[in-house]
């Protein structure tokens, strides 16, 4: 296991708005970069006796697990995507409700002791892969 690791997702959102001042026409776009902590097996978490970092990787589970549902719901055409499930899947609700792009990027353990893990990504890649958010939307206005 990564012994630094900050065993924690990261969220940066960037919302930014331009202003074309010969034409009045206002655009709007955000940027949302996201860094999930990487799913873990209580045994391998060192969690053992340590309550604290017992609750962690159990958060840290139950937000990717909501995250896994919001991606199986948008992929089925669901007409209810669980966003309230999490914090986290609440956060991400306006880039996955089909007015953006997505990209994820899988970081992989090239070691045996972590192929578990990394089979566990690669599968959950592999459903993010089947989602289909439609066509991205310009959000643009003009200025009177």
């Amino acid at each position: 296991m990564n012994a630094v690791s900050s065993r924690s997702h990261s969220v940066f959102m960037l919302h930014l708005n331009g202003v074309n001042e010969d034409s009045g026409t206002v655009v709007e776009g955000a940027l949302n970069l996201c860094d999930l902590a990487g799913s873990e097996r209580l045994g391998r978490s060192g969690a053992g006796n340590d309550t604290k970092l017992l609750r962690e990787t159990q958060a840290i589970n139950k937000s990717l697990s909501c995250l896994g549902d919001v991606f199986t719901a948008l992929s089925n055409g669901s007409s209810h995507v669980p966003f309230r499930n999490s914090k986290l899947t609440y956060l991400l609700q306006d880039c996955l409700s089909g007015d953006g792009k997505a990209m994820m990027f899988v970081n992989l353990s090239p070691t045996m002791e972590s192929s578990n893990e990394s089979l566990c990504s690669l599968r959950f890649a592999q459903r993010v892969n089947q989602v289909e958010l439609g066509k991205a939307t310009k959000h643009v206005s003009y200025a009177k």
